[in-house]
């Protein structure tokens, strides 16, 4: 399982990471107060093994209903999307002191070796993880030809 990716040195620029130091870029008080207290956007964590027969993988998405998770499969590669929706909100009394919403989606994507069974996978969402299992679908041998 090998993903290629390009490098480009002006990616961490570009997009927004939430390891990069954004104060670094920008020198003005205001602004990296700002960039310090912005949440990092969350990502789906996952571990992905295989066996002979199946990939197992499985997938941290905490605070997510099952109904919102979508997992796409074609061919050898997978897609795992979930709609997170958080609400954080401090009272003191009645006044509402702050209020913080974040909606929005997490995506993974990643290609696998073999071609997946998609009549045979099974995915079980439990407690913030998701467990996934892939079927292998039955792969004809590599066939070497000798040049003479």
């Amino acid at each position: 399982m090998a993903n290629i990716k390009r490098y480009d040195p002006l990616s961490e620029i570009v997009r927004f990471d939430p390891f990069l130091d954004m104060t670094d870029l920008f020198p003005t008080s205001r602004l990296r107060s700002l960039f310090r207290e912005m949440p990092a956007e969350p990502e789906i964590r996952m571990d992905v093994t295989e066996d002979e027969k199946a990939y197992h993988v499985k997938a941290d998405i905490p605070g997510v209903k099952k109904e919102d998770i979508r997992i796409d499969i074609d061919g050898n590669r997978v897609s795992v999307t979930a709609e997170v929706k958080k609400e954080t909100e401090e009272k003191k009394g009645t006044t509402v002191l702050r209020s913080e919403r974040y909606y929005g989606q997490q995506s993974r994507t990643f290609t696998l070796r073999n071609e997946v069974d998609e009549a045979k996978a099974e995915a079980k969402y439990a407690e913030g993880v998701l467990e996934l299992t892939l079927p292998k679908k039955g792969t004809a041998e590599v066939k070497r030809i000798t040049v003479k």
